[in-house]
Order: structure tokens, then sequence, then C-alpha cells
């Protein structure tokens, strides 16, 4: 398999604080299914910013499908996007519109001004749209206001609006943190096909341990900044834990019905 994902050496400063991302390095290959996993503050959200540059990294590399992505320019950048659906924890909707424009603003990455301002949208657009909503199991709100959905309802409308861009990659930023254990399940089966049945490659940070060994092909464990796992959540042992989450570690393996992981 291609690698699609290749991250080098980066780190992200924000004015004097300490170093949000120290010397991050990892690749991601097509289709595969990767996990952030790491306390709150770790970094995993400015990770997942920097990849598609909603943040600018002070150092490093991030090479995504061949392109050099901090060398890029306003329009290259642009186009890069499309190629790179977000998930979002607070799903990011524009609560007044219907269900199905919602979807359809993942378009607008490939419309001129214009063209996103007015809403022209093609009929191939809308077929895909319903066809999106359909396999998420979204056919009957179609219409309906997205302030009138629940949490995981909203969830899966930003994970359709992600997928009409047809991207190569999903990252996906805390996408069950909002939700109940049953619309945390559905989501995490949502992405888990999409990554099996469209092969498209799904980064997902998460905070919790036991969704991220169930789902993930790998694992990428972040503490204060820094890398401190990469591998394979069968090969993921206590010590690990402990490294990733410091003092909150012993709670999460209690979590994990006190069994040894790994």
């Amino acid at each position: 398999m291609k690698t699609l994902l290749d991250v080098k050496n980066v780190s992200k400063q924000y004015g004097q604080d300490a170093f949000a991302l120290s010397d991050v390095s990892f690749s991601v290959k097509e289709g595969e299914f990767v996990s952030i996993i790491g306390q709150s503050g770790a970094g995993k959200s400015t990770l997942l910013r920097c990849i598609n540059r909603m943040i600018d990294v002070n150092g490093g590399d991030i090479v995504f499908d061949d392109v050099n992505v901090p060398a890029l320019k306003k329009r290259e950048l642009r186009k890069l996007r499309t190629k790179i659906g977000m998930v979002f924890q607070h799903y990011n909707l524009v609560n007044r519109l219907s269900v199905i424009e919602n979807v359809l603003h993942g378009r607008l990455g490939y419309k001129s001004v214009i063209g996103g301002a007015l809403g022209l949208y093609s009929e191939a657009e809308k077929k895909q749209a319903f066809a999106l909503l359909n396999i998420l199991g979204l056919e009957e709100q179609v219409y309906k206001r997205c302030d009138q959905l629940s949490g995981g309802q909203k969830q899966r409308v930003g994970i359709a609006r992600a997928l009409i861009q047809d991207p190569k990659m999903l990252l996906c930023d805390e996408p069950i943190a909002s939700l109940d254990p049953n619309s945390s399940k559905v989501i995490m089966d949502h992405l888990r096909d999409i990554s099996t049945k469209m092969g498209i490659t799904v980064l997902v940070n998460l905070h919790q341990v036991d969704v991220a060994l169930k789902y993930s092909d790998r694992i990428i464990g972040v503490c204060k900044g820094k890398v401190v796992y990469n591998g394979s959540p069968k090969d993921i042992t206590n010590e690990a834990i402990h490294r990733i989450y410091g003092s909150e570690a012993g709670e999460l393996m209690m979590d994990l019905g006190g069994k040894n992981v790994g």
C-alpha cells in the first residue's frame, strides 16, 4: 500500500508557550484506519489541524499525496483541502439550513465564489448527497433543519458533508466526545466502513482507549506533544498506556475491565 501521509519532525509552538507539538513523525498508508489517543491537551487536535493547514507548523514537513503541505500557496491549499475531509467534535453545521444543504456545502471547495454563494449544485452532486445520506441512515431527515437533529444525527451529516468532497482521507477530531455510547458506536461503525468499503484513509482523534483498540489498524499515542507509541492495537501494553496517559492511566485501565492490555 502506498504511503498517503508522511509527517516528518513537525513542531508547533503558540507564542512563547511550551511546544504543542515537538518533533512529531509518523506515516499513514492509503486505506488505513489510525487512531490518535492521548489526554486532553496532549496536542491531538493541533496535529490534525496542522495536516490540512488550518494551523501552520513552526518546523518540519507534512507530505500528503506527494505534496508538501506547508509549502502550498493559497489556491493550491484550497485544492488540496478538497482531498481531506474534516469531521468536527461540535459538528460545525449551519443549524438553520436543512440536512441536504449542509451536506452540499462539502462541494464548496470545487466552486467559484459566485457559484458557492448562489448554491449552484449539479444534479450529480445532489444525487451523490442523497446517496451518502442513505448510506448513513439519514434518508428520512433529508429536509429537516439541522437544529432538529440529535447529536448522533448531526455527526452523520458532518460525515456526509466530508464524504461528498470525494476525499482521499478523513480527519476526525474527537467525533464521539459529545455523544452517548449508542450514538458513538454508530459513528465509529460508519467510520470503519468508510475505511474498509470505500478505501478512504481515516485518521481519528479519540480519548477512549477501548474504542481505539476495537476499531483501529494502528494507534498513535501522544503525550505532551510527542509521539510515545506508534503500533498495532494488539501490541499496546499497560506500560504504553501509562506513557500516553500518565496519572489518568490507572482509571483508564479500570475502564478496560482491569485486564492486562496486550
